[in-house]
């Protein structure tokens, strides 16, 4: 169905640069993006007791049954497709290699074997840093880490860092704009204050990681020592082919990084910086799997524990092996007093951070005033493109059904994306701008579509009762029941400006209590 409406609306991905005439890029590109090798570092470890994990065939092909049927092949050349359609028969047999791989701590070299399909990150491509690399790995690996995953995830401890917000139950993207925000509005309701936010950006953080670094920290959050050899055999002597085009570069052998394509990887990432927090309370290290933000809670102009917290951030990547990337690394400074005054900049290894008005923090827009027109203008349109696409398809005579389910696929979701974090804040103008964009729809579709404002009020009501229900989640703390006598109802937030006031835990409160 996609692919039939990609063509009605003329669709078009933007293609890569890359040609098959390049014959050398893929050996250059498979030079470059095995930079960070480092073969001084142990690969082995002393052998452990089994660690005592182990699938049956059920879990196996339940796994097996969720494989999208659309995913490109490995290496290895099984077909997801395959792989769904023959789930209960292959099932008996991959359980008895899984479990024997556990037991072993030890991954075949077959299923680490990766083919890299460089993605250019631009549309013009001037430098070999200008390509993402992407594994293209085993399916039936995949499935296996899959399950690795999610017994990994169910094992972690209470105390993993609370302001790590991805490969979390319950946290989203949603939670950590909505900490920040939070967190920034509260200091700025005092006088005589500000806040500077580091968004910092890594150089190839996930090519960068350790693996026997990355074991020694996953035995200190408790995991067992059996199943970090066999992360550590999973992340070493891997197999790695660049392909572009009709083009393979030879081989190279890894022992460093996570590859990018891999279930595993994200997680064991977020993993590997759970030891990468704030050491002043006036701080805080906000991340979302490498994305990392330093928020620094400014009063009487005194910067001196944000300034150390900068420094400390450095030194803890170097001790890390992480490379930050100072060029692209942003800063911005939060005030809201009409008088203006000179703040002195970041430096980070003798260079000045680039201070900025305006960054694209987890999606969406944030500026140093903290309003939302240019994140509203922005999504309103990308919007309005969609739109045209709507129109289209409608003279090609989908039902209104059809039609519904397309706005609410490709249009809504950009509206609302993240709406519980900045809606609350919006000025009527970007209000218009946005239900503007709905009536539109609504006009092609030919039904109902929900306001974006009671979009807004049902998410934000439904998160909060999941907060109250997460005694882990690091906001749960300012949702307070009031008096056995008023059940249901929650302590307000005090909020000396409307900005406080507007947030989304303050509305989240508002809502608990106006349902009671």
């Amino acid at each position: 169905m996609w692919q039939g409406l990609q063509s009605i609306t003329d669709y078009r991905k933007k293609s890569s640069p890359v040609t098959d005439q390049d014959v050398l890029l893929p050996g250059r590109l498979n030079n470059f993006f095995a930079r960070f090798e480092d073969n001084t570092v142990p690969l082995t470890r002393p052998a452990t007791k089994t660690c005592g994990l182990s699938f049956t065939a059920a879990e196996v092909s339940k796994t097996f049954k969720r494989v999208n049927p659309r995913k490109a092949a490995g290496p290895d050349g099984i077909p997801s497709r395959a792989l769904r359609a023959c789930a209960d028969q292959l099932a008996g047999v991959f359980t008895d290699i899984f479990n024997q791989s556990l037991y072993q701590s030890a991954v075949p070299t077959c299923f680490k074997r990766a083919t890299i399909v460089p993605v250019p990150k631009k549309a013009k491509v001037t430098e070999l840093n200008d390509y993402r690399p992407v594994a293209l790995t085993s399916v039936i690996m995949k499935c296996f880490e899959r399950l690795v995953k999610d017994h990994i995830t169910s094992t972690l401890p209470d105390t993993l860092d609370p302001l790590q917000f991805a490969y979390r139950p319950n946290r989203s993207t949603d939670d950590a704009i909505s900490t920040t925000l939070h967190t920034a509005l509260t200091h700025l309701d005092k006088r005589n204050t500000n806040v500077r936010m580091l968004f910092i950006d890594y150089s190839s953080a996930f090519n960068t990681i350790v693996p026997s670094k990355l074991v020694i920290k996953l035995e200190t959050l408790g995991l067992n020592p059996a199943l970090c050899n066999w992360v550590l055999d999973f992340l070493t002597g891997r197999p790695q082919v660049v392909w572009v085009g009709n083009n393979i570069s030879s081989p190279l052998i890894l022992n460093t990084g996570a590859p990018q394509g891999c279930v595993l990887s994200p997680l064991l990432y977020s993993l590997f910086t759970h030891d990468c927090v704030a050491t002043h309370a006036s701080n805080s290290i906000i991340k979302f799997a490498d994305d990392t933000t330093v928020v620094g809670l400014i009063t009487n102009n005194d910067e001196t524990a944000y300034r150390e917290e900068v420094r400390a951030l450095g030194v803890w990547c170097q001790e890390n092996n992480l490379t930050l990337n100072i060029n692209k690394t942003k800063e911005m400074i939060v005030y809201f007093r009409k008088q203006q005054r000179e703040h002195p900049p970041i430096h980070i290894d003798g260079t000045v951070v680039e201070r900025v008005a305006s960054f694209k923090f987890l999606g969406i827009h944030i500026t140093d005033k903290l309003n939302w027109s240019t994140h509203t203008d922005s999504i309103v349109k990308k919007a309005q493109q969609r739109l045209f696409n709507l129109r289209r398809l409608k003279k090609f005579g989908l039902s209104p059904k059809a039609l519904t389910n397309l706005y609410r696929c490709t249009i809504e979701s950009i509206l609302s994306g993240s709406i519980t974090a900045w809606y609350g804040n919006c000025s009527a103008l970007n209000r218009k701008a946005l239900q503007r964009v709905v009536r539109s729809a609504q006009r092609i579709t030919g039904g109902k579509l929900p306001a974006l404002q009671d979009t807004y009020t049902t998410r934000c009501y439904r998160k909060a009762i999941k907060i109250i229900k997460d005694i882990n989640h690091p906001s749960h703390c300012l949702f307070t029941p009031l008096s056995s006598r008023r059940r249901g109802q929650y302590r307000c937030i005090k909020a000396g400006t409307e900005r406080l006031k507007n947030s989304f835990y303050l509305k989240a409160i508002r809502l608990l209590n106006s349902h009671h």
